[in-house]
């Protein structure tokens, strides 16, 4: 082993923190960066650089004590202390009540023209025609080499008009690019549209005490029309938790965010209502991703268990349709043109009730050289167990295969050994209230959705 190989690292170590050589990256050009730094104590900066989205305000009124960067607006991260129980205490409110999250970083890019259609459909991989005005589809969008530019949900609000709600990569700019080049007959710009989720088992019954029976009609990724407190939303029923759950986006929203926020909050109170940060471990044992977390610009969708999202029978070109083709016959040919791909693991140690700060080495053997690494970990209360997203090489993805990751000193107190025991298992970890496209794919016996 090599003896530059350190797992966990104090203050003290930073200045000599490695990015090890043995989890081999040489199918990207940017490797993803395996130091180990940990919690690095540093404060965040706001200024105006960052836009504060028309909640901000309101989130921190509700106790938001921490925040991240996503889509250059800043983003509520949590708002139970630590010493109050932390993520956890959110997490218990999802599962068991209803939430509120301030997600305005979803930002709204429209595409709106007699092309519309036509243009959407030329970006994402899946069959836009087949989404119908006041429906919605998870959708990915990639370049010319097949790699994950964004995951959006994208709203069509009518037959010439479409929402797409981004994950974090600035999506405007690559359609206005694109389009320089086509030219197809749409206008493409963000809109001040900003949304927040309602999120957990009791979020119908407080949408319907906003909206009306109607809101029980609603189907998985449909839309309605609505107002909040006289102000207009689109409600759609989607989310990022595998819960049930909705989001509500309000028009001019940099007006009437006060309006619309308070009146969910009076009506939500008869139902435990609590604000809380976008739930992270529900999410994980989900399977949904996280863009820039799990995926990226560099990363194929037959690799993150995404490949559902490149369709067979789709005979519209697209971008990234060509190489993605090519990929998919390299993969049935027995050669896959990449080296790792995203595994579910169960791990041992002490819970893990926070986010990582660092992306945690996966080894084949307690104290061997690192081979992997995990993107998204957290402890599962109804599992039981540490559960994660992570990459591990294709000969090491098969379910029951055991592994060890390196977890930092603070979830590895009292346990032997620089490593704990890990184990690849199926993903999701635990249903969803509705199933996604890819488990209905395969429940169709079909490795493609439309």
């Amino acid at each position: 082993m090599d003896d530059t190989f350190t797992p966990e690292l104090g203050a003290a170590d930073l200045e000599t923190a490695y990015q090890p050589q043995s989890v081999d990256q040489s199918d990207r050009r940017v490797p993803i960066n395996l130091r180990q730094s940990g919690r690095t104590p540093v404060e965040m900066l706001i200024s105006t650089r960052v836009r504060k989205s028309p909640y901000w305000h309101l989130s921190h009124r509700e106790g938001c004590w921490r925040a991240t960067v996503y889509n250059r607006i800043y983003h509520p991260r949590g708002y139970v202390r630590p010493e109050d129980g932390g993520a956890m205490v959110e997490y218990d409110a999802l599962i068991n009540h209803v939430t509120m999250w301030n997600v305005a970083v979803e930002r709204q890019i429209q595409v709106k023209g007699p092309d519309a259609e036509a243009f959407v459909n030329y970006v994402i991989t899946r069959d836009a025609t087949r989404i119908k005005p006041m429906h919605g589809k998870y959708v990915i969008l990639c370049n010319e080499e097949g790699g994950i530019l964004n995951d959006p949900v994208l709203l069509r609000i009518s037959e010439d008009e479409f929402w797409f709600s981004i994950s974090d990569s600035d999506l405007e700019m690559w359609l206005r690019g694109v389009n320089l080049g086509k030219g197809y007959d749409v206008t493409i710009a963000e809109i001040d549209v900003a949304p927040v989720q309602i999120q957990g088992p009791k979020s119908e019954a407080l949408m319907t005490d906003l909206f009306g029976e109607a809101v029980s009609d609603i189907p998985y990724y449909g839309l309605m029309a609505g107002q909040v407190a006289g102000r207009d939303v689109i409600i759609s029923q989607t989310g990022f938790t595998g819960e049930k759950g909705y989001e509500i986006y309000l028009y001019d929203a940099t007006i009437h965010a006060e309006a619309m926020w308070n009146t969910v909050l009076d009506a939500g109170r008869k139902h435990n209502l609590t604000v809380i940060a976008p739930a992270h471990h529900r999410r994980i044992a989900a399977g949904i991703l996280s863009w820039g977390q799990d995926i990226d610009q560099e990363t194929l969708p037959f690799q993150c268990n995404l490949a559902y999202q490149v369709p067979r029978k789709k005979t519209a070109d697209y971008i990234g349709k060509a190489r993605l083709e090519e990929v998919r016959a390299q993969i049935e040919a027995g050669n896959p043109p990449f080296k790792t791909k995203m595994v579910g693991i169960t791990f041992g140690g002490l819970p893990v009730d926070d986010y990582a700060p660092d992306f945690w080495l996966i080894s084949r053997e307690e104290d061997s050289e690192p081979i992997g690494y995990v993107t998204s970990p957290w402890y599962s209360p109804e599992l039981q167990i540490n559960i994660a997203l992570a990459y591990v090489p294709i000969n090491d993805t098969a379910v029951g295969t055991k592994l060890h990751v390196h977890l930092p000193e603070e979830y590895r107190v009292g346990h032997p050994g620089p490593s704990v025991a890990a184990e690849v298992v199926d993903v999701p970890f635990r249903p969803s209230v509705n199933p996604n496209a890819r488990e209905v794919a395969k429940y169709k016996g079909r490795d493609y959705a439309y």
